[in-house]
């Protein structure tokens, strides 16, 4: 019987790792287009949607801070973040930290519609089924975040 809780030497690692690889592009890809569609009755772009979702889960930001969480361009992120103030959806507000820096927040309507983007995306996953288990989703968390973290030296310029 093979022991699945002994460390993989690292050409197995690696060639397990890329079987994940496979599987995240085509998930993303997917879940993006899904995503999309489901934005397209809000008048939403991804772009504007996942600024949303960062300020509802970590408070008010800034765009650089944005940028870096999410690893896409500053100019990206206040492309996104000037589309948000268009519709409404987020504000500046100034930054106790750095005056150059504008911290970004949500508004009221901002709140009103990622709830409710959240909500929609939330009872789509209840789907997902499996037989999936915390611990699953735990060891999945930590196997992508490490992966993630390997790649911590690209630029994400």
């Amino acid at each position: 019987m093979k022991d699945t809780d002994t460390p993989l030497p690292p050409d197995a690692l690696a060639r397990r790792l890329t079987e994940i690889y496979d599987l995240v592009g085509p998930l993303y890809r997917r879940a993006q287009r899904s995503v999309e569609q489901g934005l397209a009755a809000d008048g939403l772009s991804v772009g504007v949607r996942a600024v949303l979702t960062l300020l509802h889960r970590n408070g008010p930001m800034t765009v650089p801070q944005m940028g870096r969480a999410q690893a896409i361009s500053r100019q990206f992120v206040q492309r996104m973040v000037n589309e948000g103030a268009a519709l409404g959806l987020v504000e500046s507000i100034p930054n106790p930290a750095h005056r150059r820096s504008s911290l970004i927040r949500l508004t009221g309507p901002g709140q009103d519609t990622i709830a409710a983007v959240l909500d929609r995306e939330h009872r789509l996953l209840r789907d997902v089924g499996g037989d999936l288990t915390d611990a699953d989703v735990a060891t999945c968390r930590r196997v992508l975040g490490a992966m993630l973290a390997a790649l911590d030296h690209v630029d994400d310029a």
